[in-house]
């Protein structure tokens, strides 16, 4: 199996490496990740820019990477356009540090990184623990190997696989278990300071704020009730809109066109 393994965090992160010596026992892994941390960042795709990468030795010169001057997407996208030299079956990002719980799905550069290879036909999995301190990779480690080839199984099965996983920053003994989710609302909102260097007034948006409207069943509720995430995504954002309400919007307007 070839394994592409990218992140948000930079292609110096602990969790790159470790994330790389457990798709080791897979298969063959390409790793091409941002030069420097990224997080926050979404699906941002540098097109305004060159982007550049360079050849490097990571984690004391056991793997060989390619760090690039971009975006996770941008990574990901230069990775099976033009850097792997390979046809790749599978795509990891991650083992992110930090959640990427609920609608910060839309921000988090882990996830944007996996998005370019969903939309590309592959088989992804976006891999995080809830901790930005004291991080534990070991039982993120440990279930990327199963995960993965329950993904590349169901991939080949003909399904369209995009895997959100969060893991509890805790020991496997306390873990209560694993649960597939839905997405929950935000986990997190921003709170914004403001100052001025005598020459005009500047702005900090940092995301502190804890938000507490946890619905049972939602990736945000198995973080907090000790159980490991894993969320089904795809990319059809449609609404579940009230039909009749939206016919008779469509009434009105297409009487604009009828009046020309």
């Amino acid at each position: 199996m070839n394994i592409l393994l990218s992140n948000d965090d930079g292609i110096h992160s602990e969790g790159l490496w470790r994330a790389a010596q457990a798709l080791g026992e897979l298969g063959d892994v390409t790793i091409v990740a941002p030069d420097r941390e990224q997080s926050g960042v979404g699906t941002s795709v540098s097109l305004h820019s060159p982007v550049r990468i360079r050849l490097i030795k990571i984690h004391d010169g056991e793997f060989e990477a390619v760090a690039v001057e971009g975006t996770p997407a941008d990574s990901v996208i230069l990775a099976l356009e033009k850097v792997a030299g390979k046809d790749i079956d599978l795509v990891v990002a991650g083992i992110n540090q930090g959640s990427n719980l609920g609608e910060d799905v839309f921000i988090s550069g882990t996830v944007g990184a996996a998005l370019q290879g969903y939309v590309r036909g592959k088989p992804v999995i976006a891999i995080s623990v809830a901790a930005l301190e004291k991080v534990r990779y070991e039982v993120a480690s440990a279930l990327l190997k199963p995960v993965c080839k329950m993904a590349f199984g169901l991939s080949k099965s003909g399904n369209k696989v995009f895997l959100n996983v969060n893991v509890p920053n805790m020991p496997i003994e306390q873990i209560a278990g694993v649960r597939i989710t839905s997405l929950g609302q935000r986990s997190w909102t921003e709170t914004v300071k403001e100052g001025e260097d005598g020459r005009r007034k500047w702005y900090w948006i940092s995301r502190d704020r804890d938000v507490h409207d946890v619905v049972d069943g939602t990736d945000i509720w198995a973080l907090r009730n000790k159980f490991v995430s894993m969320t089904p995504l795809h990319t059809d954002l449609t609404s579940n809109y009230d039909k009749e309400t939206y016919d008779s919007m469509m009434k009105e307007l297409s009487g604009i066109f009828r009046s020309v």
